[in-house]
Formats: C-alpha cells, structure tokens, sequence
C-alpha cells in the first residue's frame, strides 16, 4: 500500500527511512551494548554542543567538563530568548523543524530540532504504536486534539491530519450534541485507534456509560486507545476500558524533545531510552535512587540544532525500583514543579493531591463530568465543575472533610458550577493551577 505518511516526511526532508533503520540497530542492542551505547552518545552531545553552541557554551561556562554531574541543568527561563541565538553553528530556521511548546507550564519558548533528530522523533512513534498493531501509514486515527482556529491554521493541520491518516475531532466544545456527532462517526468509519488529550477522551466515555453503549461494539475496527498530555487516573483507565472494550495506553511526551514514556503490553510506563536520557534530581540537581520522588531532567540524544542537555522539562515523577540504564521504567507521574500549593501551615503540596481527593468523591454519583481547583490564597480554593445537577450540601462536606484529613483542617472552597471549563488554546484541560 502506498506509504503517504512515510512519503510526506521525506518530501519535507526529514530522513526517516535512515532514522527508522538507525533505531532498528539502537532496539537490537543488548543491554550490556545498549549502556555504552548511551554512555557514549551522550558524551558526544555535549562535545558537539559545548564546540558549536554559543549559547550552550556560555551556560557551561567552558568548552571543557570533566564529570556529567558537573554540567548545568538547563531550565526553561534559559530557553526564553531569541531562538537563533540558541542555534548550533550551520543550522537556521530553514534547514530546522521549528515549533513552539504548548504553554502548558506558564513557560512557553520556540525551538528547534535537526531534520534528522526529528525523523527520529517519529521513527520512536512508529516503533512503540507499532507494539499495538498500529502502522501510521496505514491505521486510521481518532485523534482528540485542539486545532488552530483561524483559517491558514485550521487548514494547515486539516491537510497534515489527510497525510497522517487521521480524523480530528475538535475538543473545545465537548457538549452532548457534539459528543453525538462524534459517535455517529465512529458507527460509519473504520477507525484502528483513539489517541488525544486525556480529558475529552474521558469524557466521551462519561457519555457512553450515559447511554449504556460501548465503543467496540459500536466501532469494531478498533484495537487500541491512547492518552497524552493529561494525567491518567487509576478509575478514569477503568471507565475508558469499560466504555471503550479496548486496551488503554498512557503516553507521556513533550513537543520539544520526544516520546518520553509509552505504556508496553506488559503494562509497565517504558521510558525511551533510544533517543533520550532520564535523570530523577533532587532540588540540590543530585540524582536520586530509582523509587524517589523528583524532578524529571531529560537529555535529547540526537538533537544537534539545538542544546537540551539536562533539560528541567518541570514534571515531578519517580523511576521504578526495577529500572536499569538500558531499560528505565516510570512508575509515577505526579505533576509538574509550578503546581504545588503552599497552604497555610507552610506545608507543601502537590496540586493534585487536591484532583485525587475530591475527585474520588466528587464522582461518585456520575453527576460531575469535568472539574479544576485553583488557589487564590493560601487557605482559598475554588473548584469549578461541569454537572447536571448542582452539588448538594452533603457531597460538598463530604469533600471538605477528605481534604482536611488528607491535606490540612480549615481550608475554604467555592464551589463554581459552569456550563464549560477553560481549556488551553490547543484544548488541553490544566487540573489544578495556583496563583500564589
């Protein structure tokens, strides 16, 4: 069958038949071979950078390192410059794949990667979907996503959607006559897979259970769905299952770097080490054991254009305890670094302890379809929900207490009910944000 995806890279001079065989041998190492493969290509990233990089060179403060430990952690305040003067020596806006971070984080910055790095990039993709017998070339894809809405980008990404046989569903407006539209699709088409922002995924399940339907039935070519870019919760993964009769898969990634972990059959959050390099950090930038709790720093491998090399991406996570160099697991995700909130006792605490609290109770009756918590002030949250009925006195003491064992007594919530929640401009849902 003709390959238009595969074609559509090379016709825009990203080699991904070179990239594709190039991870193939990197898949088939074995794990002493893979090590020192690792070991090896990250000493040449940094030789490369710290000999063509201007700007890397002047954050390391030398052309010369002696120990890895010893080399800066790279955050996103230094990436908000100018991109060309972030840019390795022969490499311009032109011969670069270009493209901007979501924002996600209150940080958003351009970048750039190689047209090779970024071949890669999708050579990664391929390889990992492939796990679940999806072939981009060939797989038809429900893809939750945003899409620009003015009329060159809404176009651009339409086209791009044709090349990479998919179907986008918009996901700013998520109302049940919407959510009907998109049913009345999966009954007519041959989807493989679903793959989009968690929470739009979660609540067309929500409107399955309401109608008592399921997806496969309803859509038998399916095989398989995945999420990105949101948190996964543990009974949010039984709805989709439930609803869906599917596998479930959860992918964690970032646009400025790569695929970074990709759930395998066997169930466990597999982080590429094919293209990049994890490190766990504690707030002194020390490496912890595998099972503690710290900041996600990630090296990009491969990508000449443009330096990240201990990059803080600002997500808290945990390695498995049965990690190895060629083999990391992640066992937690928790959040990121900017979504912690300070309460009144000085304790600090991860916003989405407050999201795993409520949220098991909040839902209990079915009735609430979407919420975020924000903080205004240290002891002050307001919780903006989506239902269909108002919550009553009981669920809402029910909620307060839980917290206060949880977290800490005497906290004060608003309770907001609204007819949508306020999404990114690219449609993704952030769970708890603080204002402090």
């Amino acid at each position: 069958m003709f390959s238009i995806f595969n074609l559509s890279l090379q016709l825009n001079a990203f080699p991904i038949r070179k990239a594709k065989s190039d991870l193939d041998k990197i898949v088939a190492l074995s794990p002493s071979e893979k090590k020192q493969f690792i070991e090896n290509q990250k000493q040449a990233i940094v030789e490369f950078h710290l000999e063509n990089n201007a700007f890397y060179q002047k954050l390391v403060g030398s052309k010369d390192y002696k120990n890895w430990e010893d080399l800066p952690v790279l955050n996103k305040t230094n990436l908000q410059s100018p991109l060309e003067s972030r840019l390795s020596k022969g490499f311009t806006t032109k011969n670069s794949y270009i493209n901007k971070t979501s924002g996600s984080s209150g940080e958003p910055f351009i970048f750039a990667k190689d047209k090779y790095a970024h071949a890669l990039t999708w050579a990664s993709n391929m390889y990992r979907f492939g796990w679940f017998g999806i072939d981009f070339n060939r797989s038809l894809q429900a893809r939750f996503y945003g899409i620009p809405l003015d009329f060159i980008g809404y176009k651009k990404e339409r086209f791009k959607d044709f090349l990479s046989k998919r179907f986008r569903f918009p996901i700013f407006d998520l109302s049940d006559v919407v959510l009907e539209k998109m049913l009345k699709k999966f009954q007519n088409t041959k989807f493989e897979y679903l793959n989009g922002y968690t929470s739009s995924i979660v609540l067309f399940a929500k409107f399955l259970r309401k109608r008592n339907l399921i997806l496969a039935a309803i859509c038998p070519t399916l095989k398989v769905c995945m999420v990105t870019s949101e948190m996964l919760f543990e009974d949010d993964r039984k709805l989709l299952e439930t609803q869906f009769g599917i596998p479930i898969v959860n992918e964690y990634g970032a646009s400025e770097l790569d695929l970074i972990a990709f759930e395998n059959p066997k169930g466990e959050w597999q982080i590429n080490s094919e293209t990049i390099f994890v490190e766990i950090l504690d707030e002194n930038n020390q490496v912890l054991p595998y099972g503690q709790e710290g900041r996600i720093v990630i090296t990009s491998l491969f990508n000449k254009a443009h330096p990240f090399i201990r990059y803080d991406i600002g997500d808290i996570g945990i390695l498995d305890e049965r990690s190895t160099l060629e083999k990391p697991i992640l066992k937690q995700l928790i959040g990121r670094t900017n979504d912690i909130a300070i309460l009144p006792s000085g304790k600090k605490s991860p916003g989405l302890t407050f999201y795993y609290v409520t949220k098991s109770i909040i839902e209990d009756d079915g009735n609430v379809k979407e919420f975020i918590i924000k903080q205004r002030k240290t002891d002050s949250f307001e919780i903006e929900y989506v239902s269909e009925n108002e919550l009553n006195l009981e669920q809402i003491q029910k909620i307060e207490e839980a917290i206060a064992l949880y977290l800490e007594p005497k906290l004060h919530f608003e309770f907001i009910r609204k007819n949508t929640l306020e999404r990114t401009t690219r449609g993704k849902l952030k769970q708890f944000t603080s204002f402090l």
